[in-house]
């Protein structure tokens, strides 16, 4: 192991990052454990905006389900570039 490597910790996905198509519009939902045991939601819209949410998850299905609830409730708007 080299120094680089201390600086660059191992990033662990989930295996519910994929990719959701809405109305014709592809949303690359991402899912990673940020602080040990908690998980953390990003979703990067077709013009590479990324949006995180402020709050990490117990795990990585309440992650995923927070983004069903927000495309199901908002809409593609809230994926939006402002």
């Amino acid at each position: 192991m080299t120094a680089a490597d201390d600086l660059d910790p191992e990033i662990k996905h989930s295996p519910l990052c994929q990719v959701v198509v809405k109305d014709g519009v592809s949303l690359d939902v991402q899912i990673y454990e940020g602080d040990p045991g908690r998980w953390l939601l990003e979703v990067v819209n077709p013009r590479g905006t990324s949006i995180v949410w402020d709050d990490q998850f117990d795990d990585d299905q309440a992650a995923f389900v927070e983004f069903t609830r927000t495309l199901d409730e908002e809409g593609l708007a809230a994926f939006a570039d402002e």
